[in-house]
């Protein structure tokens, strides 16, 4: 589900270094033959293998408007079929494509958990520092997490990192000590030693995406043409979606997007709280392993660190 003009390749087994110790392999070859056993109407089209910066899922291309998805690591697998009811329900209220469910894969002998077969989402992810119309994403995703916000459909699950800030205290703190030399740790334990002292959400509940990362986001022309990866959605804090001011906004549209979205002080700083958990925890598992994420994690944490001086 990224560009349709990106590279991609034909090679059996992934090329790049695995990102989790207890990762498996998955080759085309292996796809091939499950969309064989369980979809042969589907078989004859070309597969190719789509590079991709995600840490969880393999995706390959299938034929021109398709792609297979597959989980690579054991504690993330095996939700396809909630995660695709979700999608099919929440599409109507967003105001950009999401990915559209067509089919789940059962496991095999070959490979052992479920895997999805969604709708081509055509786009390329947008480079933090490096946008080509910030104003006009600033809009567009100010847009899409307001209309998220407002999604009324009861009985949601509760969303990932979706709770209060406290229960991310023992891996930011594990982070930042592991970050030693690399960041400035005493800056950054006293911007999280602060946050813990945000009040938490105690609002009606709202829907969130909870995972608003560059990886996450398509564009084209500068405009936000889709989100993808919809495994944490659920219930929980609004503040998890606001993550999106540091993780890919720069500060010259930053108070802009709060305007748009609206919000008070407390959500304002538990958000931008989550942006730097979530990036500490980043940089510091994948900086020896995927430069891009490493690179993007880099740049939330400076984005943090500017504003809470600035503030």
């Amino acid at each position: 589900m990224l560009d349709a003009t990106t590279a991609l390749h034909q090679e059996g087994v992934l090329p790049d270094r695995k990102m989790h110790a207890d990762e498996i392999d998955i080759s085309v070859d292996t796809v091939a033959r499950l969309i064989a056993g369980q979809f042969p109407h589907w078989a004859g089209l070309p597969l190719r293998r789509v590079p991709s910066t995600g840490t969880v899922n393999a995706l390959f291309r299938l034929g021109p408007d398709l792609v297979v998805r597959l989980c690579r690591v054991p504690w993330a697998a095996g939700d396809e079929a909630e995660e695709q009811r979700w999608l099919r329900q929440l599409a109507p209220y967003l105001p950009v494509a999401i990915p559209a469910p067509v089919a789940v894969g059962q496991p095999t002998d070959e490979y052992p958990w479920t895997w999805s077969i969604l709708r081509w989402l055509p786009g390329s992810n947008p480079v933090p520092g490096n946008l080509t119309a910030p104003a006009n994403l600033t809009d567009d995703l100010a847009e899409f997490v307001s209309a998220f916000r407002a999604i009324d459909i009861p009985d949601g699950p509760r969303a990932y990192r979706g709770g209060p800030l406290a229960r991310m205290d023992g891996q930011t703190r594990g982070a930042i000590a592991g970050l030693k030399g690399t960041i400035d740790t005493d800056t950054a334990t006293a911007i999280w030693d602060e946050a813990l002292d945000i009040p938490s959400w105690d609002g009606p509940p709202t829907w969130v995406h909870a995972d608003l990362l560059p990886g996450n986001i398509l564009t084209l022309d500068g405009r936000l043409s889709a989100v993808i990866d919809f495994a944490t959605v659920g219930i929980g804090d609004p503040a998890c979606d606001l993550i999106v001011a540091w993780t890919v906004l720069p500060a010259s549209v930053r108070r802009a997007f709060r305007s748009r979205v609206g919000c008070d002080e407390a959500i304002w700083a538990r958000a931008r709280a989550r942006a730097l958990s979530i990036s500490l925890g980043g940089l510091h598992y994948y900086r020896d392993i995927e430069p891009t994420l490493a690179a993007e994690a880099k740049y939330t944490i400076d984005e943090v660190m500017a504003d809470s001086s600035a503030s």
